[in-house]
């Protein structure tokens, strides 16, 4: 198993790592400006594909954190991506945001009500129902089903909102099938990462706070997990898998030179520093 010496580059999710409720995490600034510091190669991802990297770039500073627009990943983005390479120039009948829709339209792609390739979903506040049967019908039609990311829920001040995850099981029931995901925790999105960075797999970590999409995707893409408990995860959620991180931490101010670098690691490893 590879040490947190031999990471070069860094992927790291947003939410739940960096940033909690548009409150930055303790030492997920002196982190970043640390990475910046040293040269070393990062990316911020997220699933949410509504916003565009500026977007978010802007959110972030506001709350604390400066992440350049550039070094923000989306599942929008690795949508768009994934989407160029399958058809060069194709055609699709978009459910989403700004984020999804600028992202494919920087791809050379069509946006079409007409006999689209594709049917792509994303995260909306205002799926419509008409929206909807439109493209169950064009993926009835023959349209190739994708989703950004699987997530059934988001958060909101008011509680949890359908998201991809849901409106994509809906138009699954009706068309009997099922979309292709490029989102976490599919590895595709980090390959794709991996390529916006020239990084390689061998020399980068992963750090984040879900098990179920952060870390089996880490682990599928052959990278350095760590795992950090500001989010998602706690020690009764970790128990609950099969496979392990490469570290767990309680945040990302363990991975700061000059801070703690004591974590609980799986059983026989060594926790190293920077």
């Amino acid at each position: 198993m590879r040490t947190r010496d031999e990471v070069e580059c860094w992927l790291t999710d947003m939410d739940g790592v960096l940033v909690h409720e548009n409150t930055p995490v303790p030492g997920a600034s002196e982190l970043l400006q640390q990475w910046r510091d040293l040269g070393v190669p990062f990316l911020v991802l997220t699933n949410n594909s509504i916003f565009t990297p500026r977007d978010l770039s802007a959110r972030l500073r506001a709350s604390g954190l400066v992440v350049p627009e550039q070094s923000i990943w989306t599942s929008a983005l690795a949508t768009a991506d994934f989407l160029r390479q399958q058809k060069p120039g194709g055609s699709a009948f978009v459910i989403g945001e700004a984020g999804l829709t600028t992202a494919l339209h920087e791809a050379g792609f069509i946006m079409t009500e007409t006999a689209p390739d594709y049917v792509v979903i994303g995260e909306t506040r205002n799926y419509s129902f008409e929206a909807i049967t439109k493209a169950i019908r064009f993926i009835r039609d023959g349209a190739r089903f994708i989703a950004t990311n699987p997530d059934a829920t988001g958060p909101s001040t008011e509680g949890v909102l359908p998201a991809t995850g849901a409106i994509s099981a809906l138009i699954s029931k009706a068309t009997d099938k099922a979309p292709y995901v490029v989102g976490k925790p599919n590895p595709m999105m980090f390959r794709s990462a991996l390529n916006r960075i020239g990084a390689h797999s061998e020399n980068t970590g992963m750090i984040g706070d879900r098990m179920d999409t952060d870390i089996v995707a880490g682990i599928e893409a052959g990278l350095h997990t760590v795992l950090v408990r500001t989010g998602i995860s706690d020690d009764t959620e970790i128990e609950r898998y099969p496979f392990r991180p490469d570290e767990i931490l309680d945040s990302v101010a363990d991975l700061l030179a000059d801070g703690p670098v004591e974590a609980e690691m799986p059983e026989g490893e060594v926790s190293h520093g920077l």
